[in-house]
């Protein structure tokens, strides 16, 4: 009687110590005398030693950071450039048999891709378009993964560090075109100025009296600053007026007026 009540104790330990929790966001890879049997969703599972054994897989988003690599572009430009790669897992069992590392493997491949990436592109396309890059890099990425059990949800280039004379480079040529930029807008406001002005001309040689008015505004203008000097100069419209007159007549006003 004894004996059979240790028995039982043992077997309750032994029940006891075998029991494995699997979390929400865990799942557990089961084996049967080292093969591959199934996999344990979240809860209580009794594990027996010696015949089973069983792998925790966390399933949860891990995001890996891929250190900064040396690449060159297609144009030659030496680069150096990392990124952040976000990946989860949809297949335990794969994740555990088709790869000795998984995360380890991750990291590897989004580093040679990256290169690759870089290396497919120029410069210029790597700058304007980091995005559209990034996309390529994913699907490229997620694609190898997929035997693995692994989804790829989004790579993101973080940083991309140029020589200091590239930089010089591209600080010349960004002040080259925004010179450029001042002397179109310069020229066409000049443009505009001009067309205004031959319109105006147009209107005012067209209105009898028109330019008169002009005058006298532009001489209100100035007599507000005493400090101004004023050359008045006689519209040609007013010169014109004295090509009737007589000159004699004139003179005789003149003589009149200074005997008087």
């Amino acid at each position: 009687m004894e004996f059979v009540i240790t028995l039982l104790i043992i077997i309750f330990i032994i029940a006891i110590c075998s029991i494995r929790q699997v979390n929400e966001y865990e799942r557990g890879v089961l084996y049967v005398m080292g093969h591959y049997k199934k996999i344990l969703m979240p809860g209580w599972h009794v594990i027996w030693p010696i015949f089973y054994s069983f792998k925790k897989v966390d399933i949860r988003t891990k995001a890996v950071d891929v250190p900064e690599q040396e690449a060159i572009t297609k144009d030659n430009v030496s680069v150096k450039i990392n990124a952040v790669l976000y990946y989860n897992i949809f297949d335990s069992a794969k994740a555990i048999n088709e790869v000795e590392n998984f995360n380890y493997a991750v990291s590897q491949l989004s580093q040679t891709t990256m290169r690759n990436a870089v290396g497919a592109v120029t410069l210029d396309e790597l700058l304007s378009e980091r995005e559209k890059i990034s996309d390529q890099i994913c699907t490229i990425i997620d694609k190898a993964t997929d035997p693995w059990g692994i989804k790829v949800e989004n790579v993101e280039l973080k940083d991309v560090s140029l020589p200091e004379e590239m930089k010089r480079v591209i600080a010349k040529v960004a002040e080259a075109e925004r010179e450029k930029q001042a002397v179109i807008t310069k020229s066409k406001g000049e443009l505009e100025s001009a067309n205004n002005l031959a319109e105006a001309s147009a209107v005012m040689s067209s209105s009898p009296g028109a330019l008169h008015l002009r005058t006298l505004a532009t001489l209100n203008d100035l007599s507000s600053d005493q400090s101004n000097t004023i050359i008045f100069a006689i519209p040609i419209e007013v010169l014109r007026a004295f090509e009737s007159v007589d000159a004699s007549k004139v003179a005789n006003v003149v003589n009149k007026l200074t005997n008087k």
